[in-house]
Formats: structure tokens, C-alpha cells, sequence
């Protein structure tokens, strides 16, 4: 009859083993789905936000993530600025009067 006991405790040990075991792995599972899930909007914007203040301490932490958030983000370029944008694209690796003829001759087209 003493080895009944132990078996029951051996078998207690292994149950315990094993729940831990799947725990962790669950947790690990959860950890690997998490990271492979792309950010939101706003949640890229915080954690850029954070990243820049990184080092700060209190309210000057507070106070610079606040002023981060609350920006607006930069507009979208004018028609005028995406042409010249796209021009310069097309004439890359012209250089002097050859750059600058072309360049006016996109312009005047577009």
C-alpha cells in the first residue's frame, strides 16, 4: 500500500508538468500571433511617438507623447509638387543643360 501514494503524487507531478508545459506554449503561440498581426494606424503613430521620447522621464514624457499624437500628419504634395516629383524621376541621371531642358520640356507637357 505505500506505493499507491506515490504513484498518486507521481501522477499529480506529471499532470502539473504537463498543464505547465501547454500553458507555455499557449503563451507562446498567443506572443507569435500578436507580432505577425500588422498595427493599426494609431497604434504605429503611438509607438513612433513613444520611440521619440524614449529617454524622458514623467510629465516630460507625457507632454512630448501628447504634442506627438496631436500633430497632424504631413498632406499629401500639391499637383504641382508631384509633377516636378515625377519629372525629376523620369530625367534621373541627367546632368547640367540637359537636366534642366528636359525637366522644362516635362513640365510644359504634363
Amino acid at each position: 500500500m505505500t506505493h499507491v501514494p506515490t504513484t498518486i503524487a507521481l501522477a499529480l507531478g506529471l499532470a502539473f508538468a504537463a498543464s505547465l508545459a501547454h500553458a507555455q506554449a499557449s503563451a507562446a503561440a498567443a506572443e507569435a500571433s500578436a507580432a505577425s498581426k500588422p498595427l493599426t494606424a494609431q497604434q504605429q503613430k503611438m509607438s513612433d511617438c513613444a520611440k521619440a521620447n524614449k529617454g524622458k522621464k514623467g510629465d516630460d514624457y507625457r507632454n512630448g507623447v501628447k504634442a506627438c499624437l496631436s500633430e497632424e500628419p504631413a498632406s499629401a504634395p500639391t499637383a504641382q509638387q508631384q509633377k516636378m516629383s515625377d519629372c525629376a524621376k523620369a530625367n534621373k541621371g541627367k546632368k547640367g543643360d540637359d537636366y534642366k531642358s528636359a525637366m522644362s520640356a516635362c513640365l510644359a507637357a504634363k
